[in-house]
C-alpha cells in the first residue's frame, strides 16, 4: 500500500441551521474585520442576511463584494483583486455557488501573494498561505467549499484553466441545506448533476483509493436518490439534505481522488460555448462512461447498484450498462440538455474542441482508460447525436 494523503477543509459544520453557526466559527479564528463575498443575485435575496446577522452578532466588522459572475474570467477576478489590495480583512467569507467560492479562495490567497494570478495556474504554485476563509455553498453541486482547486474561464484561449493548491482549502466549510430551498429547476438540475459527475469520476478514477471509494459511493446514493425530488419539489427538505451531503460528499471525493475525461472534455465547452459547467459534465457523462466502463466494469457495476439499479443476475458488463442508461435517464428527467447541438456546437467546432480537451493532462492521466484526440473526437462526435442512447452494447 503506498503513502496517500487526504485533504479537505479544517472544520465541517453541517445540517438544516448550521449557517447559525458562522459568528462562532469565524471568532475561533479570531477574525475581527470580514469581507463577504457574494454575486448581486445572493445580495438581493435572504440568504446574506442569515450569514451577515450572526457575523455582525458576534461583533465582527463586516463588508460586501457582490462583483462575482457566472463562470468567472480571470478578468472579473482580477478587478475584485485590485478592490481588495491594501485593505486590512483577516477574513474571507464566500457564499453562493462555485464561482463565489472559488473566486474567494484565490482573493485569500492574492492578498499574501504578490505574483500575478495568472502565474498560479496549475498545481502548486503558490509560495505563502492565505487569509483564513469560511465557504458557505447556497447550491449542492461544486463541492468547492472542500476543494483546494478553482476554475476561472480563460477568454483569451476560451477554455477553462484552474489552480490547484492546498493553500486554497478553507479554515471552515458550511453547509446548510436551508440556503438551498430557493435555487430554481434549472439550477438545482445542472448542479446535482454536476455533484454526480464527481462523485462517480472520483469514485472511477486512477487516484481513487479506499477512503474515497465509501464517500463517492454514498454521494452516488443520496444524489440518484434525491435529485428529481429536488429539482421538482424545491422545498421538499429532506431531498435538499440529501443533495448538500451528496454535494459535500463528492467534493470531499473529487478533492482527494480528483477526475477524469469528463471534466477535462467539458473545460472547452465551458470556455468556447460558455456552456455552464454542471451541464457540460453532465451532457457528456453518458457518453464517457460508455467509453471508460470496460476499463473497470466492477466499478461501473457497483456504480449501477448506488444509483438504485437492480443488477442482480446480470452479468458485469450488462450491470455496468445499467449505470450507463441510468445517468441517461436521470439527465433526461431533469431537463439537462443531452446532445452538443443543444447548446450551440456545430459539426465543425469539433475537431477543435477535441485539440484543446487533449491537451488538460491533468485531467486525462488520471482518466480510468487512455484518450488521444481520436477517442476524444468520437465522444464529442456521439454527444453531438449520432448515438442517440449510450450503450456498451455498440462498443
Amino acid at each position: 500500500m503506498t503513502a496517500s494523503y487526504f485533504h479537505t477543509a479544517q472544520t465541517l459544520v453541517t445540517g438544516t441551521g448550521s449557517i447559525s453557526k458562522i459568528g462562532e466559527e469565524a471568532k475561533k479564528l479570531k477574525a475581527t474585520k470580514v469581507m463577504v463575498v457574494t454575486d448581486k443575485v445572493i445580495r438581493q435575496t435572504r440568504l446574506l442576511s442569515k450569514v451577515i446577522n450572526p457575523l455582525e452578532k458576534a461583533g465582527l466588522v463586516t463588508d460586501i463584494m457582490d462583483d462575482v459572475v457566472p463562470e468567472p474570467p480571470f478578468e472579473n477576478l482580477e478587478q475584485m483583486i485590485t478592490r481588495l489590495q491594501g485593505k486590512d480583512y483577516d477574513l474571507l467569507v464566500g457564499v453562493g455557488g462555485g464561482s463565489a467560492l472559488d473566486i474567494t479562495k484565490v482573493l485569500s490567497i492574492m492578498l499574501t501573494n504578490e505574483e500575478n494570478v495568472r502565474d498560479f495556474v496549475g498545481i502548486e504554485k503558490v509560495q505563502n498561505a492565505g487569509v483564513p476563509t469560511i465557504l458557505v455553498p447556497t447550491t449542492s453541486g461544486t463541492g468547492s467549499e472542500v476543494t483546494y482547486n478553482a476554475i476561472f474561464t480563460d477568454l483569451r484561449d476560451q477554455v477553462k484553466k484552474g489552480i490547484v493548491s492546498a493553500y486554497l482549502l478553507p479554515k471552515v466549510a458550511i453547509v446548510d441545506p436551508e440556503l438551498t430551498l430557493t435555487v430554481p429547476p434549472s439550477v438545482t438540475a445542472a448542479t446535482g448533476m454536476d455533484a454526480l459527475v464527481h462523485a462517480i469520476e472520483s469514485y472511477t478514477a486512477i487516484h481513487a483509493g479506499e477512503l474515497t471509494d465509501g464517500i463517492a459511493l454514498h454521494a452516488i446514493k443520496l444524489i440518484s436518490r434525491s435529485l428529481r425530488k429536488a429539482v421538482y419539489n424545491g422545498k421538499d427538505l429532506k431531498a435538499r439534505e440529501d443533495m448538500a451531503m451528496g454535494s459535500l460528499l463528492a467534493g470531499i471525493s473529487l478533492g482527494n481522488a480528483g477526475v477524469g475525461a469528463v471534466h477535462a472534455l467539458a473545460y472547452p465547452l465551458g470556455g468556447k460555448f460558455k456552456v455552464p459547467h454542471g451541464v457540460a459534465n453532465s451532457l457528456l457523462l453518458p457518453f464517457v462512461m460508455k467509453y471508460n466502463a470496460v476499463a473497470d466494469l466492477e466499478k461501473f457495476a457497483e456504480v449501477a447498484k448506488a444509483m438504485g439499479e437492480n443488477i442482480e443476475g446480470l452479468s458485469l458488463r450488462e450491470a455496468a450498462d445499467c449505470a450507463v442508461q441510468a445517468m441517461a435517464k436521470l439527465a433526461q428527467d431533469v431537463g439537462i440538455p443531452t446532445s452538443l447541438k443543444d447548446v450551440g456546437v456545430t459539426a465543425e467546432d469539433i475537431s477543435n474542441l477535441a485539440e484543446e480537451a487533449s491537451k488538460i493532462d491533468r485531467l486525462l492521466h488520471n482518466n480510468p482508460r487512455w484518450l488521444t484526440v481520436k477517442e476524444i473526437k468520437n465522444i464529442y462526435e456521439e454527444a453531438y447525436g449520432t448515438v442517440e442512447s449510450p450503450s456498451l452494447a455498440t462498443t
